[in-house]
């Protein structure tokens, strides 16, 4: 928790933290926790930004400054042909998940959500991951290391989970979860500057 500060954080993601701390914004964390059901027939997207904004809301809501601070939620999603692969269930799941992803490429979406008052700004960051062939041992000693277990596709980019990763196009801070040319442009609407 920062003394004054210029923004709320709807989330307790380490990873959020740390990249906010890196542009030098003092930010207050408010854990919120929001049901991360897909409704039928919704776009990744759509999810992204509507679990981003509820995040952001929710935060806004709880805030005790409100008037002082706009609070910002974010939401980070793993695309592989059009299917959502969310946080592993079990390690089954997490395993299955990186089978999936093994030699193709998919996508990662990270939605952030800015709200003050009657504010509101949302921005999308998509980028394209391409992983190696993984070997089937690689995968149970990846688990086992229990990196995987709470990350969206079941592997954290700023960890041990580089080791498989190829290529990227796009945003590495955004895989990380938090897009921070998106997020400056949107802070730059609440009168937060970077610089």
């Amino acid at each position: 928790m920062k003394e004054n500060p210029l923004l709320y954080l709807a989330s307790a993601s380490l990873r959020r933290q740390i990249l906010l701390q890196q542009i030098g914004i003092p930010f207050q964390c408010l854990p919120i926790q929001i049901a991360e059901e897909i409704s039928t027939g919704e776009s990744p997207k759509h999810y992204a930004d509507r679990l981003a904004l509820a995040k952001a809301q929710a935060g806004w809501q709880s805030a005790e400054r409100k008037q002082v601070c706009p609070a910002l939620g974010a939401d980070t999603i793993v695309v592989f042909n059009e299917n959502i692969l969310g946080k592993p269930r079990n390690k089954e799941d997490g395993i299955q998940m990186l089978r999936l992803l093994s030699g193709n490429t998919h996508e990662v979406l990270i939605s952030i959500a800015i709200v003050q008052n009657d504010h509101v700004a949302i921005a999308c960051s998509v980028s394209r991951v391409q992983f190696r062939d993984i070997a089937s041992s690689e995968m149970e000693a990846y688990w086992n290391t229990q990196e995987p277990v709470d990350k969206a596709g079941g592997y954290a980019i700023q960890g041990t989970g580089a080791i498989f990763v190829k290529h990227i196009e796009g945003s590495y801070s955004g895989i990380m979860g938090l897009p921070l040319y998106e997020t400056a442009l949107l802070l730059n609407e609440f009168n937060i500057r970077i610089l």
